[in-house]
């Protein structure tokens, strides 16, 4: 994992790795190297009890230092870390920069000179995915993202608080124990931050929301959002559709652009090449030995986004793909499931028609049942669970097959399509006409009663036009404590029913036990008396979809890491996001909508001619694919939970998962999704309590972990009485 992590204090009772050089000679005072534990104010300080002792992360590169240091973990790229001070007089006035970021030195300077005053918007709108930090005197200020890609954790610690990248590290800082009730939630209401609130697996470590940012004055913290709030009393006026599409159009292409600018890297090899293998050329011998290429690639799927990405790249101008001097073609890769065929031929055939334009460098990674989902679970700890995990090593194999720096078309539907509940926020805006064509289109894919669907979905849609927030977040908490069943979807027009929702039980909620879902609906109670951030449900329900599909895709970036390879997903950038919610809803509920969105995307590269069947609609997840891994899997993933941790947490009955895996295998119908994240959750438990060591170092004590191993209990949901309880 590449994360970063700093803190601030009242005092700088505290020690770090770079300390602040004395003044020069002939100043106010000449003083020795002050700030860290070894100035503390007090004998008694428990933070002067050893002073010698300094606290940093381990393998940590500081950017700076006392009294509010700043570091750089992992395999960071040279140019993906950036400082720029204002004045050399002023060194408590600077700019961290981490990431891929479009812009220049002198604008990083600019930006800088006006968040002195205030301003942090416009730190957040040059093109790429990046953690922008800001130092003035002893006011630090972290930005996260918009989608929540790249989010920002905090924590109370020493007097002060400590904010990273990551979780993991601020939970050893403070030798977290596990949020039960977070995971609860996660496996409950997935998509539903109003369960998941602010927390993360660890006690203690919070998360700020997307789109906001961390405002720390020597300790003391606030939060707050950088983006405008809508006006409540005065609607605002639909944006114009051709003006919209050219927004998203510019915002993609300065994403792809950004990082066909940055500088190119060559990966470094793990293993030598062990010479010419009957069968295989160089390059299958690279991605055998888990190294990908050099230059710039892209995914190639067939579908829409993927191949906006990868035309898009080729197009640009300058040299988009390989190192100079090796070709300038970009390397496209596409997975060809060979163990289940079935119902994605349509896609394999655009791909192989995509991939005759020169500029391509198709490549087609072929596999079997040794790529099917479970087939392989062993893999790195990453930083919170996430459902990927049952697939990673299926993904890693085609991404060791890709480049340096490989683009995904990951987040384009969360940011581009429009959720079901968007035709709720239409009949709030008495724009009914616009539900005609994608109430038509739901009925044209409905196999029996297509005659009932408009009428079904147009009074779904009044419902929840209807329903106040507050009755909305009550009547899921009262549905948990129910039993949280999740009804069978069985094609597009029970999504969309089941989606025009405030909250939903997730697919996973029908295995947890009682107290678990009693504990998740007391967090939905408490979460139904505070304001939320819209009250159009449409919007509420599209942000918190796509804040979980960000969250997910940063999980499955650490679970398939290739080394000295970046996965690169500019739907998720802040301004494509930016530019996506600038569509009119009556744009985006039309069906097509998307792909005629990326189509206008490629013409402006000058691609214009798309095979037949751009833009059909892909197919959901494939449960062939799912099941026949489970079914192969058995043995294993029974034995996984013969004993397992959740169970001993008190979140589901090992008894009744276990049957859940049999019928899953024996082809009864089962939510497949829900399974895997179960297994998941169960796999990233197990890796979290069989890890040694911890992210810091430099004391005389040696430090303890996060979570400690077993045989040290979990903490456990014992029972939730009737009465209200303290959210943890």
């Amino acid at each position: 994992m590449r994360w970063l992590v700093g803190w601030s204090s009242i005092a700088a009772s505290f020690g770090t790795a770079g300390r602040v050089p004395p003044p020069a000679a002939g100043t106010a005072y000449d003083a020795p190297p002050h700030g860290g534990i070894a100035d503390a104010a007090h004998a008694d300080d428990p933070a002067g009890q050893d002073a010698e002792r300094t606290v940093h992360p381990v393998g940590a590169q500081l950017l700076w230092g006392d009294p509010d240091p700043l570091w750089a973990v992992g395999d960071w790229r040279p140019d993906e870390i950036r400082t720029v001070t204002a004045d050399p007089a002023d060194p408590f006035t600077r700019l961290a920069v981490l990431g891929c970021c479009g812009a220049g030195d002198e604008e990083l300077r600019r930006a800088l000179y006006a968040a002195r005053g205030g301003a942090l918007r416009h730190l957040t709108e040059w093109p790429g995915s990046y953690t922008a930090v800001v130092q003035t005197g002893r006011r630090i200020t972290v930005l996260g993202d918009l989608a929540g890609a790249r989010p920002v954790f905090y924590t109370p610690w020493a007097g002060g608080t400590a904010y990273a990248t990551a979780a993991l590290p601020l939970a050893d800082l403070i030798e977290a124990q596990l949020d039960v009730g977070h995971l609860a939630a996660l496996l409950a209401c997935p998509d539903s931050p109003e369960a998941l609130g602010d927390g993360t697996p660890y006690a203690g470590v919070r998360r700020i929301p997307p789109g906001h940012t961390l405002i720390l004055r020597e300790g003391s913290r606030e939060i707050t959002g950088y983006e405008p709030v809508a006006s409540l009393a005065v609607a605002a006026p639909e944006a114009d559709p051709e003006g919209a599409v050219e927004g998203v159009r510019e915002a993609l292409t300065a994403a792809v652009r950004a990082r066909l600018t940055a500088p190119r890297h060559a990966p470094e090899t793990l293993l030598p090449d062990p010479g010419p293998v009957p069968g295989m050329g160089p390059a299958d011998r690279r991605a055998a030995r888990g190294a990908p290429a050099p230059g710039v690639g892209a995914d190639l799927s067939g579908g829409t986004a993927s191949a906006t990405l990868a035309l898009l790249a080729a197009g640009l101008p300058g040299a988009p793909g390989t190192l100079p001097g090796s070709g300038s073609r970009l390397l496209a890769v596409t997975f060809n499931d060979l163990a289940t065929p079935r119902g994605r031929e349509g896609e394999l055939e655009r791909a192989h028609a995509l991939a005759a334009d020169p500029r391509l460098h198709h490549v087609v990674v072929a596999a079997a049942d040794e790529a099917l989902p479970y087939a392989d679970l062993d893999g790195p700890l990453t930083d919170e669970p996430g459902p990927c995990l049952v697939t990673a090593a299926r993904d890693r194999r085609r991404l060791a097959a890709g480049s340096a720096d490989h683009f995904t078309g990951h987040g384009a539907r969360q940011v581009l399509d429009a959720h079901p509940a968007r035709m709720a926020d239409l009949l709030l805006d008495r724009r009914r006409r616009h539900l005609l064509r994608p109430v038509a289109a739901l009925a044209r894919s409905a196999a029996e009663g297509p005659l009932l669907v408009p009428f079904s979905v147009y009074s779904a849609a009044r419902r929840l036009a209807r329903t106040p927030y507050r009755a909305g977040i009550e009547a899921a908490a009262a549905r948990l404590r129910e039993g949280g069943a999740v009804p069978a979807v069985s094609g597009p027009v029970d999504a969309s029913l089941a989606a025009l929702t405030w909250s939903r039980p997730g697919p996973a909620a029908g295995w947890l036990t009682g107290e678990a879902l009693a504990e998740v609906s007391i967090r939905l109670r408490a979460a139904a008396g505070r304001p939320p951030l819209s009250l159009r449900p449409g919007e509420a329900r599209a942000r918190a979809l796509l804040a979980r599909h960000a969250a997910d895709h940063r999980v499955f970036e650490q679970a398939v890491e290739v080394r000295s390879q970046r996965l690169h997903a500019p739907f998720l950038d802040n301004q494509v996001v930016r530019a996506a919610r600038a569509l009119p809803e009556s744009l985006r509920v039309q069906p097509g909508a998307r792909a005629e969105i990326l189509r206008s995307v490629l013409a402006s590269a000058g691609v214009r001619e798309l095979p037949p069947g751009w833009g059909v609609t892909a197919p959901g997840p494939n449960e062939t694919a799912g099941r026949l891994g489970v079914r192969a899997a058995l043995t294993s993933l029974l034995a996984l939970f013969n004993a397992p941790l959740l169970a001993d947490a008190g979140l589901v009955d090992a008894r009744v998962v276990r049957q859940a895996l049999t019928d899953a295998a024996d082809g009864r119908p089962v939510p497949l999704d829900g399974l895997a994240e179960l297994v998941s959750m169960e796999l990233w438990l197990r890796r979290l309590l069989s890890r040694r060591g911890t992210c810091w170092t430099g004391t005389s004590t040696p430090r303890r972990r996060a979570v400690p191993p077993l045989p040290t209990p979990l903490p456990r949901l014992t029972g939730v009485p009737s009465g209200p309880l303290p959210l943890r």
